[in-house]
């Protein structure tokens, strides 16, 4: 059995006995010599381990009788306290751990698990500008906090620091869009933006926030000049397509519209909410200019990360509108190869195959669609009613029949059942279950 004197404890050493590390890791280890203070550190750390923190105060106190500049205490104790939601008193021993030693990372992250937790968003701050030289990752959660104490001037200005140097996760990106969204912070950003790029017309990300912050003011023109002067100074700037699509558009030019669409849609940097305003820009086009539809087809792919919109199934509905069923059923298609489990577009799909008066193709997808998804009644439905209007009344029976068992709570599915059930055993002479579903069939009406 290993000794209590073995246990490795914390990642750093007493001070009253000479030994001081600053490695940066998590308190594990320590020898201990004096048995009175291992004895009562031991029994803090049981004590704690079974939830009793109220022990395990009373026994790190007594570490702290003989020892009460030992940070490493400090630091026990103030863990309990925290535990406990001792909010005051956590905070003191956490703030005392730090004055004995800064150089510990634990210690900071303690206090701002008090802060975090109490919503007290200023006081965070300084903590974790701290932090931040431990770990530059946690530049997030500054941000975060300046964007919940309304200070979006320096979230700003962190972020583009960020950005300098490395991609922006999704929620970094919203906050920069929140920001430059705000009216009351749009004017001195775009005299500040206008300045800076005529300071340094070489640096892209300049134009990039003015064309963002002109097109969330919705004004296109105003975007449409700085792409075009992004374009000149930066021949090879993806973002200066994000505004060129619209104008190449609007002077008929699909051709370079659609490659300043892809030049857009290829960039990851680019925010989704752009991509998706340009590719239904040029949808709009293409319904115009057919010849242009392979472009379209060319565009959905790079959406299949999207996990909001699965954008070929948005097409086919547009295009439902328009009463277009050819390209609303190739939509769908589509719109299913990419999430075979969507049962609304499989259904949708299905009733497209119906307007269209295609039995054979219908037949055969309900019938596959009802092997995959056993339960679901509305294939049986569509797949009979296809075999009736081919004249299959046999089959037509017998898949309407075992779908039947299916239907639950929704009347009119049963009614549409019903119907198509007495016009297969209308034409197969069966008077007798003809009977059966008109009966049933008066019931529900």
């Amino acid at each position: 059995m290993i000794k209590r004197k073995h246990i490795i404890l914390f990642a750093f050493l007493f001070f009253s006995w000479g030994n001081f590390i600053h490695a940066q890791e998590n308190p594990d280890e320590i020898a201990l010599v004096d048995n009175k203070v291992e004895d009562d550190f031991y029994e803090a750390l049981k004590q704690r381990n079974i939830e009793n923190y109220d022990k395990a105060i009373v026994a790190i106190q007594k570490c702290l009788e003989k020892e009460p500049k030992n940070a490493a205490f400090l630091y026990e104790l103030g863990k309990n306290q925290l535990d406990l939601k001792n909010y005051v008193d956590a905070e003191i021993s956490f703030k005392k751990a730090i004055e004995v030693d800064a150089k510990q990372r634990w210690y900071w992250n303690g206090l701002y698990d008090i802060y975090y937790q109490t919503k007290d968003y200023q006081k965070s701050i300084p903590v974790v500008q701290k932090l931040i030289e431990f770990d530059p990752n946690m530049k997030e959660d500054l941000v975060s906090l300046y964007m919940n104490t309304n200070q979006h001037d320096k979230a700003l200005e962190l972020l583009k620091n960020m950005e300098a140097t490395s991609r922006l996760t999704s929620t970094m990106e919203y906050y920069k869009l929140k920001i430059q969204e705000a009216n009351g912070f749009a004017k001195p950003q775009k005299e500040t933006l206008e300045e800076a790029i005529k300071k340094n017309p070489k640096v892209e990300q300049n134009y990039i926030d003015l064309i963002v912050l002109y097109s969330s003011l919705n004004q296109e023109d105003k975007a449409f000049e700085i792409a075009k002067q992004l374009e000149k100074e930066i021949p090879n700037s993806d973002w200066a397509h994000v505004s060129l699509v619209k104008f190449h558009l609007n002077n008929n030019d699909g051709t370079n519209g659609s490659k300043s669409m892809f030049k857009v849609l290829g960039n990851d940097k680019i925010d989704l909410k752009i991509k998706h305003r340009i590719f239904n820009e040029f949808l709009i086009f293409a319904v115009k200019n057919p010849e242009y539809f392979t472009a379209i087809d060319n565009a959905i792919p790079y959406f299949d990360n999207d996990k909001q919109i699965n954008v070929a199934k948005e097409v086919a509905k547009f295009f439902w509108k328009k009463n277009d069923l050819d390209k609303t059923a190739y939509y769908f298609e589509k719109a299913i190869k990419k999430d075979a489990e969507d049962i609304e577009s499989i259904d949708y799909y299905l009733e497209v195959l119906t307007q269209k008066q295609d039995f054979q193709l219908l037949v055969k997808k309900a019938e596959g669609f009802s092997e995959l998804y056993p339960t679901q009644a509305s294939y049986y439905f569509y797949a009979g009613s296809g075999y009736n209007q081919l004249k299959n009344f046999k089959k037509a029976k017998e898949i309407l029949e075992n779908g039947l068992d299916f239907v639950v709570e929704n009347k009119t599915l049963e009614t549409n059942f019903y119907k198509q059930l007495i016009i297969s055993c209308e034409n197969l002479n069966d008077t007798a279950k003809k009977q059966l579903y008109s009966n049933k069939l008066k019931q529900i009406k």
